[in-house]
């Protein structure tokens, strides 16, 4: 079996870019770079072993992921504790394993959901049937947030369906992918699936390269925006998973102590850094007062620290800009007035990009911690006193990925959670993705869906045969 030394010594050069450790600065490698010349060559090395790999039979397709969910679960080990290591997430909690795991359970669900063709008609007036074919070479970018499980989001139904993959992880967090890519590859035939790491300028010609059929991106709404227009010439398939800034509403039949703790995880998954967390919650006037001392009670209970250390639950920012982001936004809400709960003071001589758990009380809504994706481990707690206005709130902004509502009525929770305009709304959690259930953005929280059934589809190019 490979060790993580091993496959930092495989995926790693000499020179290239320094990776640091983000708890504590310490150099874990060089990722290799690569050149215009490369990605060229990479994407016709994917062409051509997409035309073998689209007629191999779907079972065997099947077969081949299932084997690379196996290389992954021989390596979980090694695979997470370089992901703590780059990314900054700590092995334990809803983090580095949890990560790794993720990857063997989305592997497996894409080989297993059936693809059938679709009778559209079947009558006197004729016969129609829609079949699904492969699209070509998917280019997948990934984030740095979760680089090895959003990774394979794009990897897994793209393969499934019959396309090759080119990946540009991001600069952040490369060794993670490269180390992963390894491993699936031991399992996938020759070229199927190539990692090209390297800048945002590798990502633009990318985006723009002829040979590419589809652009799977996950990222910041600016980013995905400037992908929209590079990848316009050539009329890229696209999905886009983007921004939330996810707002959650608690009613007033809640029970605070017995939300407390997945209201904690659902805004502190990965230390706030991801997508779908919950970034701003309204809680009613009646019950704030305990929805905030729950939190503040949970908040102070959960370790953080460096993530190889097996006590900590919550780990740095992966980045010195994300911890200067959310630094930003707390010190304009202490500015503004608001109160801080709990957190809000880091320790600027200790090494790592950490800032404490953060709960900021008694916030105008229209605060910048408030409308801004603070992207980290703060979370603002909005008081409100009318239903109406918590969810006009809620509505406000110009994204919509996840959402929530809290409450002891599911009937009640349901009503409101059809009024919220988001890809998905959770009741009594947040965050709660499944490899079984479409997961997507409205508004500018992108376009496309992943996952089930509906996230293979969206890897395919839609064929009706009608007679």
């Amino acid at each position: 079996m490979m060790t993580t030394t091993t496959l930092l010594e495989e995926i790693t050069t000499s020179e290239g870019q320094e990776i640091h450790d983000p708890a504590t600065g310490e150099l874990i490698g060089h990722a290799p770079l690569t050149s215009a010349a490369d990605l060229d060559d990479a994407v016709a090395r994917a062409l051509h072993a997409q035309v073998s790999w689209a007629a191999t039979p779907d079972g065997e397709r099947q077969a081949a992921l299932h084997a690379a969910a196996d290389a992954v679960e021989a390596h979980a080990e090694e695979l997470a504790q370089l992901l703590s290591r780059e990314q900054g997430k700590p092995l334990n909690g809803p983090n580095a394993r949890f990560e790794v795991g993720a990857c063997v359970a989305w592997l497996r669900t894409a080989a297993s959901i059936p693809v059938e063709p679709e009778v559209l008609v079947d009558d006197e007036s004729g016969y129609a049937e829609l079949h699904y074919r492969p699209l070509g070479v998917v280019g997948a970018i990934g984030p740095w947030n979760w680089p090895m499980m959003i990774s394979i989001w794009q990897i897994a139904p793209s393969l499934r369906m019959g396309n090759t993959v080119v990946i540009k992880p991001s600069e952040y967090t490369p060794l993670s992918v490269l180390a992963l890519v390894k491993v699936l590859n031991s399992a996938l035939p020759a070229d199927v699936l190539i990692a090209v790491p390297g800048d945002g300028s590798l990502g633009r010609k990318l985006t723009e390269h002829a040979d590419i059929a589809k652009i799977m991106f996950t990222g910041s709404a600016t980013t995905g925006k400037a992908i929209v227009k590079t990848a316009a010439d050539t009329m890229k398939r696209m999905t886009m998973e983007l921004g939330g800034n996810d707002a959650g509403i608690v009613l007033d039949d809640a029970d605070p102590q017995a939300i407390a703790e997945d209201l904690f995880w659902g805004a502190f998954i990965n230390t706030g850094q991801t997508c779908a967390a919950l970034k701003r919650l309204y809680v009613p006037d009646s019950i704030y007062d305990e929805v905030c001392h729950a939190l503040t009670e949970v908040a102070a209970k959960m370790p953080m620290g460096i993530g190889l250390e097996e006590q900590n639950v919550l780990g740095p920012l992966q980045n010195a800009k994300q911890r200067d982001i959310v630094a930003r936004l707390v010190d304009a809400a202490k500015d503004s007035g608001a109160r801080v709960l709990i957190g809000a003071d880091p320790d600027e001589d200790a090494p790592g990009f950490f800032y404490p758990a953060t709960l900021v009380a008694d916030i105008d809504p229209q605060n910048p911690l408030v409308i801004e994706e603070q992207f980290g481990p703060a979370l603002p707690i909005i008081r409100y006193t009318d239903l109406e206005q918590a969810i006009a709130w809620a509505n406000g902004l110009e994204v919509g990925l996840g959402s929530s509502v809290w409450s002891s009525n599911p009937e009640r929770a349901t009503e409101v959670a059809a009024r919220i305009e988001a890809g998905t709304t959770w009741i009594n959690k947040h965050g709660a993705i499944d490899p079984r259930v479409p997961f997507g953005g409205a508004k500018q929280s992108g376009f496309g869906l992943e996952f089930g059934l509906q996230g293979l589809k969206e890897v395919a190019q839609p064929h009706v045969i009608s007679r």
